[in-house]
């Protein structure tokens, strides 16, 4: 009988410890799953993908092992039922004491969940560890013992400061009494243990061992982040040394955080100012803001978009911006990161060269004369737009074209002759003096200055040069020759008139007497006529002499130069209708009048008319006349183009010298030209010639348009010359 309350009583202790060790698995349960929530809120997904190596799959791996750590305590539960019922019965049967297969039956039940709980606890990669709380060791798991390279046997019953040289026993105590407190800890804690220099770090759940109501022990669990420390370290080391500006912001405007260059950029002092200012108040316009957020909604990237946003002080920053969106799982944009690179300095710069190539296109397309550049080969590098004026070709048709080989237009070889001796080094300065032809047909004088061109280093790179028209120039030294010339032959031919004239007044007087007093049937009329024709026409030479060599000093009234074409031409109308000459005339009544002498402006129009009749039928029996009028800045011009033979390059710069013609003998006597440009210097005018284009010549007539004074006396006219 004794046997049974011995029975009973280790029935008692039995199910005592039974209950200590559901209370134990239970606790266990609760740490863990405390120990789960604060893993997932310190490793939540929006702040590790912000470290580089993201960690993603922790949360996920972490709810796995709950899982499964939920499916072994339900298990465990199921067999502590088990064990209760078999306790609960060998109590209802006091008097019946249990069986020895019952008891090992209850024995196994208790060793395998022993077991199967102490293998699920080292199968666990964190650190598990029990103490008391003198900081004696009283269990630990696997990952313990890999950690301080001890067996398990050397590491139960010893002080956990054996093992670990951080942290020390006084950092311990200092956070001991805030643990009692709250009864709980976490952290990350600096470990260092005494059988290896490296430091690791851990991150770190504390929980307390209670019995009896008081605080017995710790139960500590650990997780190993010394790589995501490290990482992070480095990531922040970098984050911090950037010299462009990170930041780090919500989608509605808040700085989550940002690194000090972009607080530097934007001029403030800490990051806690920076990050107090809403994103858009940061913008120069917030239209910017509201642009970028809705590019990055739809393509989750935003690549060097320039934006301008204001410095502290005020002044304006540009940058070049980087950006990326971060969504949820759902797609949903939590937040946008981004670098951005400082580049107003840059667009100082860029501004201060725009301006500069804005002054030296203004400076070349005002400059009067052409400027070329040509690389070694000798090919166009730059053509100013004066080209268009000075040729009449556009700049783009000589880019990249060789001046010599025909590929560009207007290269005379007296251009490539100097390019050739600044390239080759025989010169370094060079001028040359050439006609070059225009677009139109017509011919220039240009006068070409050259400098070589070298690089940075000193090396020759090409020829600079700048072309002036001269044909002016030319035109007025070749009429202040031609003025010249006509001034002596004027002093010459004055005295020479002088000596003509009596002995041909005596002639005519003698041979009009000898016609009056020789009888009809002698049959010498018609001789005596002729005789008198000839000595008119020598004396009307001398007259044209007279005219040249000191020409009436004719009064000036407005005339409408229209009309004066018009009856130069009326008056010589039959004799062009005879000979076969059609007039192309566009009148013009509305040019500005222009002052002279009437009389005097129509002989030289006649001169002209004449002179393109004559030179027409020489080679056809018919052809035409053209006349145009216009004007061009505070002259009007008049130009007459006959069909003819035209003039050679050869007469052409005598053609206005006195008693210079290319008729036949007999036709002309040279100073009807002549004549006409001393009558058209005398009212500020000119005359000039040149080789039509499709055949013939072209005599261009210039008057100014100034205002006049009436005569005061009766002009005077002198007699068409040939």
């Amino acid at each position: 009988m004794k046997e049974i309350p011995q029975i009973g009583e280790l029935h008692a202790e039995k199910l005592q410890r039974l209950q200590r060790e559901e209370n134990r698995i239970w606790r266990t349960a609760v740490l863990f799953l405390v120990l789960l929530a604060a893993g997932l809120a310190a490793t939540s997904w929006q702040n590790l993908t912000a470290i580089p190596q993201h960690l993603e799959a922790l949360p996920i791996g972490t709810l796995v092992l709950g899982v499964l750590f939920a499916v072994y305590v339900t298990k465990k539960r199921r067999d502590i039922a088990e064990l209760q019922g078999v306790v609960r019965g060998l109590q209802e049967r006091d008097k019946a004491p249990p069986s020895e297969a019952q008891l090992n039956r209850l024995l196994e039940a208790v060793s395998n969940s022993q077991r199967n709980y102490r293998e699920l606890i080292d199968s666990m990669n964190e650190v598990v560890l029990g103490l008391s709380m003198q900081g004696t060791i009283r269990t630990v798991n696997r990952a313990f013992v890999d950690l301080v390279g001890k067996p398990f046997a050397d590491i139960a019953g010893h002080n956990l400061e054996e093992f670990l040289e951080e942290p020390t026993r006084e950092q311990a105590e200092k956070q001991l009494a805030r643990f009692l407190q709250w009864q709980q800890w976490s952290g990350v804690l600096r470990v260092r243990c005494k059988h290896e220099t490296a430091v690791r770090y851990f991150d770190t759940v504390l929980h307390p061992i209670v019995a009896g109501g008081e605080v017995v022990g710790i139960g500590a669990m650990a997780k190993d982040i010394t790589a995501a420390r490290e990482r992070e370290t480095r990531f922040t080391e970098l984050f911090e040394t950037l010299q462009e500006g990170v930041y780090f912001t919500t989608p509605d405007g808040r700085i989550l955080d940002c690194n000090m260059a972009l607080v530097r950029m934007l001029g403030y002092d800490t990051k806690e100012e920076l990050l107090a200012i809403p994103v858009p108040q940061l913008f120069l316009d917030a239209s910017e803001r509201r642009e970028q957020v809705r590019i990055l909604e739809q393509s989750a990237a935003l690549r060097c978009q320039e934006v301008r946003l204001k410095r502290k002080d005020g002044s304006i920053l540009i940058c070049l911006e980087t950006a990326r969106a971060i969504c949820d799982s759902s797609g949903k944009l939590v937040r946008l990161q981004g670098a951005l690179f400082d580049i107003t300095e840059r667009r100082k710069v860029e501004e201060r060269l725009q301006q500069q190539e804005e002054f030296g296109r203004r400076l070349v397309e005002s400059f009067p004369d052409l400027i070329l550049a040509l690389d070694n080969q000798g090919r166009y590098t730059f053509v100013s737009p004066r080209i268009r004026e000075i040729l009449g070709y556009e700049p783009e048709m000589f880019l990249g074209r060789s001046m010599s080989g025909g590929e560009a237009p207007g290269a005379a070889e007296e251009l490539q002759q100097v390019f050739r001796e600044l390239i080759t080094g025989q010169e370094v300065f060079q001028s040359a003096e050439y006609s070059a032809q225009h677009r139109d047909g017509t011919w220039r004088a240009l006068r070409a200055t050259a400098s070589p061109m070298y690089d940075a280093q000193g090396k020759l790179t090409g020829v600079v040069a700048s072309l002036r028209d001269v044909t002016s120039i030319k035109q007025m030294e070749q009429q202040l020759i031609q003025t010249e010339r006509l001034a002596a032959m004027g002093q010459m031919i004055d005295g020479f008139a002088h000596e003509l004239n009596n002995p041909l007044t005596a002639i005519l007087g003698a041979v009009e007497l000898l016609q009056a007093t020789t009888p009809p049937e002698v049959g010498a009329g018609r001789k005596f006529e002729l005789l008198k024709q000839q000595t008119k026409r020598a004396a009307e030479v001398v007259q044209n002499l007279l005219f040249f060599a000191q020409p009436p000093a004719p009064g000036q009234v407005p005339l409408n130069i229209s009309d004066m074409v018009q009856r130069s031409l009326q008056l010589h109308e039959h004799s062009l209708k005879v000979n076969g000459i059609a007039v192309d005339f566009i009148p013009d009544p509305e040019l500005p009048e222009v002052g002279g002498d009437p009389h005097q402006i129509m002989q030289v129009f006649l001169n002209l008319i004449i002179n393109a009749e004559q030179a027409i039928r020489e080679i056809r029996p018919r052809g035409t006349l053209r006349v145009r009028l216009g004007k061009g800045g505070d002259k009007v011009w008049i130009s007459f183009q006959d069909d003819g033979p035209g003039i050679s390059p050869e007469a052409l710069p005598k053609i206005f010298d006195p008693f210079f013609t290319t008729k036949r003998p007999g036709r002309g006597t040279g100073l009807g030209l002549s004549v006409a440009m001393a009558i058209l210097k005398k009212y500020g005018g000119a005359i000039e010639a040149q080789a039509a284009p499709g055949g013939g010549s072209v005599f261009t007539v210039t008057l100014p348009t100034a205002k006049v004074a009436t005569p005061k006396t009766k002009p005077t006219a002198a007699r068409a010359g040939d």
